[in-house]
């Protein structure tokens, strides 16, 4: 039981730290972020299909699905809706370097790192939740 503690808490910790970077990041205007999502622009979206729009909702709902899974009084049922939000968004990720048919050889797959982090986090909570 303890190590599933321990196995939870970092994994939810790494996975926090991946989105409240990520979240500030798209909040800061970081020139990669406006290169992917507004330089490889053609009618309005990127070669992958994201709109520009798109950066400030993403920024917004990381930063709340990272405040989800921490904070205490928040429901049960909405700690579950953003694991899904937050696994699809990761999902999306790896998907949006490994099909980036602008930059063939983007080999930046860090999002494979918090895409785990989610599955871990979420089957150690499942865990914990099972045994009290």
């Amino acid at each position: 039981m303890k190590i599933n503690n321990i196995i939870y808490f970092i994994s939810t910790g790494i996975l926090t730290f991946f989105l409240v970077f990520g979240g500030l990041v798209y909040l800061s205007g970081s020139e990669r972020i406006l290169v992917a999502f507004s330089n490889e622009m053609a009618n309005g979206h990127n070669a992958i299909g994201f709109p520009g729009w798109l950066i400030i909702p993403m920024a917004i709902m990381k930063i709340s699905g990272a405040l989800a899974l921490w904070l205490p009084l928040v429901p049960k049922w909405i700690r579950e809706w953003a694991y899904a939000g937050i696994f699809f968004n990761m999902l999306l990720a790896i998907g949006a370097h490994v099909f980036n048919p602008i930059n063939p050889d983007d080999t930046d797959l860090i999002a494979i790192l918090p895409f785990v982090m989610v599955i871990v986090s979420r089957a150690t909570l499942f865990r914990k939740e099972a045994n009290g």
